[in-house]
């Protein structure tokens, strides 16, 4: 008889979903349909997060505000606007593991990457390169890229990354204190994926920011696939920066807002420059229109426009199934269905699928990167047609994202063997 642990099949699946204390929350989402009104397996959280099926509701509730209201919704009503970006602070506080006067959402992740690169970004004759990850999400690389030349150094020479070492793909924790070191007397920045899109590979924020603290270099990250995905505990990091996304796993829609982490430190010092906007003043006085720019205490000074309302209602619904389940909850399940994904790919063997996502649980999220050797693109399309919503990556790698908020092991198992028959 074989092990609880290596067995494959869907009964023991289905006991492991009937012990999921949080099984409950995937009845609060739409699944998508196939053709033949069959549920897809859906494992693509990692690119787009499924709709709560509450989140019709809370924009409709807006849409009534503004019919009934007009512009009197800025202040009343059942949500009144004005006010409305503070509404989904706490729970965001509590998913990216910050204090409330260091988080705001607001605008969208590259533009919020941007904001803080003003602001962190300070290069000097002494002080201008970057660090990134070699293989850093491109909006990321063409933002440092332009802060570079905005700033009139060449990215070829300012520029600097850590590679994963020869004929690996996982960059290792002492390859980046290296390349730190080498640099440090001339590093003005470190920005990382916290979470590689690519690879899954989770990075330790807390070593890399005291790290580059330790060569006097500011140090951010950018956490669009970590937030919501693992407890990421921004403020006791110590980093300076941090910026998001929610149309991953905080499922706020496609192309919704994002968020941004300022450490405490850093919310006082009127040295640091910023790009300023009406949204930023004083509460108090915002609407006299006729004082110079008194920032608000915290990260909301850096706001620049009124919250778009209807953007932001999807963010709040969503995020109050987090408040709701907890983020370390969310994080326990995950770890529970990864390391089934991950055991069940195993049975396939490493000369047929290798998972290029780090195996030790604290070193990944929900994420797991499969190279399929000799696959080509069929392979994808093969098991997209048998139900199967996963995302490829050129030249043969699928990325499989069991999100624990509304993702169960039946789907694991089930994206198991259709991809098993496939190969």
């Amino acid at each position: 008889m074989e092990s609880p642990l290596l067995d494959t099949t869907i009964d023991h699946a289905r006991q492991k979903d009937a012990q999921d204390p949080l099984r409950s929350f995937r009845e609060l989402f739409h699944i998508p349909k196939q053709a033949n009104g069959e549920e897809y397996v859906y494992l693509c959280g990692n690119s787009l997060g499924l709709q709560p099926k509450s989140t019709r509701k809370a924009i409709s509730q807006e849409l009534q505000s503004w019919q009934d209201l007009g512009v009197e919704g800025h202040f009343q009503g059942k949500n009144p606007w004005v006010p409305y970006h503070e509404y989904l602070t706490e729970a965001m506080a509590e998913v990216v593991g910050a204090k409330l006067h260091e988080v705001v959402t607001m605008n969208t992740l590259t533009v919020n990457l941007h904001l803080m690169l003003v602001s962190f970004y300070r290069p000097d004759k002494n002080r201008h390169k970057i660090l990134i990850e070699s293989d850093a999400f491109p909006s990321d690389r063409f933002a440092v890229e332009s802060q570079l030349r905005f700033h009139g150094y060449d990215p070829a020479e300012a520029l600097i990354e850590v590679n994963p070492r020869e004929g690996e793909t996982l960059l290792r924790h002492e390859d980046i204190k290296t390349k730190i070191e080498q640099h440090g007397d001339q590093l003005a920045l470190i920005l990382f994926g916290n979470t590689n899109y690519y690879t899954g590979q989770f990075l330790p924020i807390k070593q890399i920011t005291d790290w580059g603290h330790t060569h006097g270099a500011m140090v951010g990250f950018d956490c669009a696939h970590a937030a919501g995905n693992v407890d990421l505990q921004l403020h006791d990091s110590g980093c300076d920066f941090a910026v998001w996304c929610t149309y991953k796993y905080l499922n706020g829609g496609p192309g919704s807002l994002g968020g941004v982490f300022v450490h405490e430190r850093h919310l006082n010092n009127n040295d640091i420059p910023r790009f300023e906007g009406w949204w930023g003043h004083n509460k108090d006085t915002r609407f006299q229109m006729r004082d110079d720019f008194d920032p608000i205490p915290g990260v909301e000074a850096w706001q620049l426009s009124c919250p778009p309302v209807m953007s932001m209602v999807p963010v709040w619904n969503s995020l109050k199934l987090f408040k709701e389940a907890g983020i370390k909850n969310l994080r326990n399940k995950s770890v529970s269905l990864t390391g089934y994904l991950e055991q069940l790919i195993l049975t396939l063997g490493d000369e047929v699928v290798t998972i290029i996502t780090p195996s030790e649980e604290e070193q990944r999220g929900a994420q797991l990167s499969l190279f399929v050797k000799n696959a080509s693109r069929t392979l994808f399309e093969n098991i997209s047609r048998d139900g199967v919503i996963v995302d490829w990556r050129e030249p043969n790698v699928i990325r499989v994202a069991p999100a624990p908020m509304y993702n169960s092991f039946e789907d694991v198992w089930k994206f198991f063997t259709i991809l098993k028959n496939n190969l």
